[in-house]
């Protein structure tokens, strides 16, 4: 009968697909899982959540400090702000975020990190939504943020910070790297603009001011720079020489802990060894 075996034909098809399909991937368990990443529709685990040891950076002692503090706060369910980290490249903004994070969950606090891209933030009122329905406290973390001039992101972002309706929920807190201590940058045209110039400029410092706390990040001195290389070498047992260590930033133009940290990678991969 060819309606008999044009259906066992396609069965055959369909089980065919099916196995070649793969599985549904099962959602992110928000209440338990250390960190996660926001793509603007959904959230995925982040695993292994393994950022460097607080230990490890140098330099910035005040600012661990101040963020470790606000952010066991926050993982405690006391007063906590949301926290803008700005200042140089490559001085450890965004490793100091997460390894904090990370710092209070190995001391037994309930602490997640959500990363969020930052061009995304007109869909973070729906992951507000989401977390708002977990018991548990999360910081989410946005990136290296900047806008486009005249953009209406920053009104947005400040909505999101106090006072709009999309206001994030109590569980929730912000942590915003960016390059400029006011974010938004200011253009030499607000000056020769006729139309409340002074206005144009309070209404981009405003978005800073939503933050309670204002963490500065500042270029590495050279010695500086010889701690972090230390601080390294010494966990990584390694050695260096001191000429050597500054010759390389001298050769990339900048003293970093990013400049820092592939001056470590360069000496272990002299030596042979491996980081991992």
């Amino acid at each position: 009968m060819p309606d008999a075996d044009n259906k066992e034909v396609l069965g055959r098809i369909a089980d065919a697909l099916e196995r070649l399909a793969p599985p549904a991937a099962k959602p992110a368990d928000m209440a338990t899982g250390a960190a996660f990443l926001w793509d603007g529709h959904g959230v995925k685990a982040i695993a292994p959540f393994d950022p460097v040891d607080i230990d490890l950076l140098t330099g910035i002692d005040q600012q661990k400090t101040r963020l470790l503090d606000n952010s066991r706060r926050h993982a405690r369910g006391h007063g906590a702000h949301d926290v803008l980290l700005w200042g140089s490249r490559g001085m450890g903004k965004s490793a100091l975020a997460k390894s904090v994070i990370r710092t209070l969950q190995t001391q037994g606090e309930d602490i997640a990190l959500v990363e969020a891209p930052s061009d995304q933030l007109e869909n973070l009122p729906e992951l507000f939504a989401m977390l708002a329905a977990v018991r548990r406290r999360f910081v989410i973390f946005i990136d290296d943020i900047g806008f486009a001039e005249g953009s209406a992101e920053p009104r947005l972002l400040r909505s999101m910070l106090e006072g709009g309706a999309s206001e994030r929920p109590a569980n929730v807190r912000l942590y915003v790297t960016s390059n400029r201590r006011h974010i938004v940058s200011r253009q030499m045209s607000e000056q020769d603009d006729p139309v409340n110039p002074r206005d144009a400029v309070d209404d981009q410092l405003a978005l800073s001011d939503r933050f309670g706390l204002r963490l500065g990040f500042h270029a590495a001195s050279q010695d500086d720079y010889l701690a972090i290389i230390s601080r390294y070498a010494a966990a990584h047992d390694l050695k260096f020489e001191r000429e050597d260590a500054l010759l390389w930033a001298k050769q990339r133009g900048s003293r970093s802990g990013r400049v820092a940290w592939q001056y470590i990678i360069e000496l272990a991969g002299r030596a042979g060894r491996s980081l991992a």
